[in-house]
């Protein structure tokens, strides 16, 4: 087997190693990985508190938007109902779809991804503990503060995709829609931090041995997950920026009048909201089929097919988004195409259905809770998907678009793709964090209430759509046939909130927290979550020699906690763990893992009261908010990238592995190309609605003057992209002064900044009115977009300024000065990019 990375794969056979270790080294673990009590407790980073955290919150979400979701019901039980008045209900219904969309279906998959993937793949902890813990405060307190405008009357009315021009300045004039921009818009940041550190840590922290081949399907499906999420929800983000700055600063992105055009606001959002049903359901995915396999007793049954359809199902989920446009008049060649693929995502999903069916025909399932939501889960699944390749079809579609039969579809696919899944994923994981096992009795009444209950409440309204019920409607007349199916509709309603209840009495009764002594592998499941833990994870970071370790060697769990496998000891006495190559899993180096910080905390705090702020127009306020939410961030970092004095460590068996290691190697990279990733499909998407646009309305368009300034500013940004090449070379060189590559990076920043100056004031030149034309605002958003570039360059100009005047960059090569470069380089690319294309498209109008 040929070495990715020069590692001799023959040293994985010194493990396990012949003699037990002793027991004042995992004391030692013990001290180094212990939590903080007290109130001291709000600065924890470890993944089994922060994981349980997420998860609860998530649920809390679910529960609120669930509620909302009776009142509808009651609402809607008869005709002419008073419950709640027009205004009210609005906003009940976009408030319902938005949280359990942006505030549950998703951050309970990253949830259940930081709790469950470090003891998954062995690791100590994800590789950025303290990013996680961002990502969840912030997540928390934007979505209670979002939650809360509910109660004081300023929620967002205008549905949870938000369509101008229901949603522009003239028709929602008051901030209920600017909380839903800004506060989802700021959401969306908290799940890319969250799928960043999902993706490096699948990536780079799996256990010596755990081969992309052997890596576990929750795994892959995480992977695949997170990945989606870096590509389709900057589009999001851009859309909820646009459309705020045509409400705050009236620049006609969407408006047709001057040039825009509301169907781009569709484009962007559904390049999201498509692809997000599948981020949903993949995750969701990747528990049915670890579950299935434990439950049925049995291999699951194609496993690379399934690896294949994960993949392939992330793919062809970003060309369905203009399913959700049929009736908006595209030409039929496009309405054909978009078809052909809502059809053939269906495929992947069915290569899992029948994958799932044939492990439980072959095995010994036990009808147990987890089973039981599995199979409902897969029923209501099927069905949902049925509904969906009915609408895929166009004659179809026109006919039941914007009824109650999508929203039976709809709630089809994500209840029984998404949350009957979580349902089983609780009942089945819960082994890992609780003292005791949920009730089996009880869980059984809360599945048949559940399942029931779904069935009962939206069956109906497949029926109520066919006879003409459109969405979104707070009431209607008697006499229209839609009584008793929306009768049944809410009794079902009220028999699924039953179901829900019962489960949170189990949780009351039963759930208790532990990080040690709990309940066990209560299902006999065969991955490496059901080793011996503690808040270190596992005593010793195992060599995974199949898919199911503990299946294939029973002795392997003894082995472990004996610490008779790598790294059993803190080797620098410091928080660590195990950073492996991305496809063979060979080790690498020994990454310092950050402890308990308040630093995250009160960074999503301070970013939380920026964007609240803002929307409530308390704009001194906000501003303050903005520097110390930066200070808070740098201060968390700031404590990173330090090599320890020992420039190497044994792990374990006498393998000799370096505590620092830059480039490709480290996990930081990994990170930093994952922002880049988020950043060029920021820019990317605005390019799309910038020619979008043009071809819509191409006579509100002129053709741009003086374009000769198109070579001076591309000049400029090259010539910062080799000041960034020669900075990298003397840092490497001896002979160079500590300063020498700092400064060849500070010039360039300097340069950036000049370079987005004289562009900005050569177009502002040719007097192009942002407020006038949509060529105007979207020149002045590429520039705007740009302009934050170049900030988020001064900031990191000024933070690699200071380390260099702590002393604390290294040579020949530091990870700081890596990122920084990274970052410089691709500023300058999008600055040229943005140059160019201002002034040489359109050529002609």
């Amino acid at each position: 087997m040929t070495s990715e990375t020069g590692f001799d794969p023959k040293l994985f056979d010194r493990f396990p190693t012949s003699e037990p270790r002793p027991q004042s080294e995992l004391d030692e673990l013990k001290r180094i990985w212990a939590a903080p009590r007290g109130w001291r407790m709000l600065t924890i980073v470890n993944n089994n508190y922060v994981g349980l955290w997420y998860v609860a919150a998530a649920f809390l979400f679910f529960l609120l938007a669930g509620v909302l979701a009776l009142v509808m019901r009651a609402q809607l039980s008869l005709p002419l109902l008073g419950v709640l008045p027009q205004e009210t209900y609005n906003q009940f219904f976009t408030m319902h779809g938005t949280v359990m969309m942006f505030l549950f279906a998703v951050p309970i998959m990253e949830a259940i991804g930081v709790m469950l993937l470090p003891q998954m793949l062995a690791a100590r902890d994800l590789p950025f503990p303290r990013l996680s813990a961002y990502a969840f405060w912030a997540y928390l307190i934007g979505g209670l503060c979002f939650f809360a405008s509910l109660f004081a009357g300023l929620a967002p009315d205008g549905g949870w995709f938000m369509y101008p021009p229901l949603t522009n300045s003239t028709y929602s004039p008051g901030i209920n829609a600017d909380f839903w921009l800004l506060g989802i818009g700021f959401i969306e940041i908290s799940a890319i931090a969250g799928a960043i550190e999902i993706l490096v840590g699948i990536l780079k922290t799996r256990a010596p041995g755990m081969t992309l081949a052997r890596m576990p399907l929750f795994a892959w499906a995480m992977l695949v997950f997170a990945g989606m999420i870096l590509i389709a929800f900057p589009s999001v983000i851009l859309a909820t920026l646009l459309l705020e700055l045509e409400r705050a600063l009236n620049w006609p992105f969407f408006d047709s009048t001057r040039g825009g055009d509301p169907m781009l606001w569709q484009h962007l959002f559904w390049f999201f909201g498509h692809p997000e049903v599948y981020i949903i359901f993949l995750p969701a995915a990747g528990l049915v089929s670890m579950m299935v396999s434990s439950l049925a007793k049995t291999e699951l049954v194609g496993y690379q097919l399934i690896v294949l359809a994960l993949l392939a199902t992330g793919f062809i989920s970003f060309g369905v988004w203009a399913h959700h446009m049929f009736t908006t008049g595209m030409p039929s060649m496009t309405t054909g195409f978009f078809a052909a693929a809502s059809m053939a995502v269906s495929i992947p999903a069915g290569i899992q259905v029948f994958s799932w069916i044939a492990t439980l025909a072959i095995g010994k399932p036990r009808y147990n809770t987890p089973t039981l939501f599995v199979v409902g889960g897969l029923v209501t699944f099927v069905m949902g998907g049925l509904t969906g390749v009915m609408v895929a079809m166009v004659p179809f579609d026109w006919q039941a678009h914007d009824t109650y039969f999508i929203v039976a579809h709809l709630h089809y696919v994500l209840i029984g793709g998404a949350v009957f899944p979580v349902f089983a994923a609780f009942y089945f994981w819960v082994g890992m964090t609780s003292r005791r096992p949920l009730s089996e009795r009880l869980g059984k009444w809360v599945f048949w209430l559940m399942f029931s209950g779904m069935h009962i409440t939206f069956l109906p309204m497949h029926l109520s759509g066919l006879m003409g019920m459109p969405r979104r409607v707070y009431t209607y007349l008697p006499g229209m046939q839609w009584e008793w199916t929306n009768m049944l509709s809410s009794v079902g309603a009220f028999i699924l909130g039953t179901g829900v209840l019962l489960f949170l009495v189990d949780l009351i009764r039963n759930f208790r927290f532990t990080t040690e002594n709990d309940a066990g592998n209560i299902y006999g499941g065969g991955t490496l979550e059901w080793l011996p833990t503690g808040l270190y994870s596992t005593r010793s970071i195992p060599v995974i020699r199949s898919m199911t370790p503990l299946w294939d060697n029973p002795n392997l769990a003894r082995e472990v906690a004996e610490g008779r496998h790598f790294l059993p000891y803190s080797a620098t006495g410091l928080r660590e763990t195990l950073i492996t190559s991305p496809i063979r899993a060979e080790p690498q180096y020994l990454q310092i893992m950050m402890g308990p910080s308040i630093w995250p905390l009160l960074g999503a705090v301070f970013t939380a009261g920026f964007f609240l702020l803002l929307t409530v127009q308390a704009y001194f306020l906000s501003i303050v908010c903005l520097p110390l939410a930066t200070f808070s961030i740098l201060r968390w970092l700031w404590d990173t990238d330090r090599p320890v004095t020992q420039k190497e460590v044994d792990v374990g068996a006498g393998i000799m592995l370096p505590t620092y290691v830059t480039g490709p190697s480290a996990h930081g990279w990994w990170a930093t190309i994952c922002v880049l990733v988020v950043a060029a499909m920021i820019f990317f998407m605005a390019i799309f609605g910038y020619l979008f646009v043009y071809g819509v309305h191409p006579t509100y368009w002129v053709i741009p003057t003086e374009r000769w300034w198109a070579l001076p500013i591309s000049l400029a940004y090259a010539a910062a992209a080799v000041l960034v090449f020669v900075g990298r070379w003397l840092l490497g060189r001896k002979r160079s002064t500590n300063w020498s590559p700092t400064t060849a990076l500070l010039f360039a920043a300097l340069m950036i900044v000049a370079a987005l100056a004289t562009d900005w004031f050569s177009w502002r030149a040719q007097g192009v009115d942002p407020e006038l034309t949509a060529q105007g605002a979207f020149s002045h958003a590429l520039l705007a977009l740009q302009a934050q570039l170049a900030a988020v360059v001064i900031l990191m100009g000024g933070y690699l300024a200071a380390r260099t005047a702590r002393g604390l960059i290294t040579r020949p090569r530091n990870t700081t000065f890596d990122v920084v470069s990274l970052f410089l380089l691709y500023t300058c690319a999008q600055g040229a990019a943005t140059a160019l294309l201002l002034r040489f498209f359109p050529v002609s109008v």
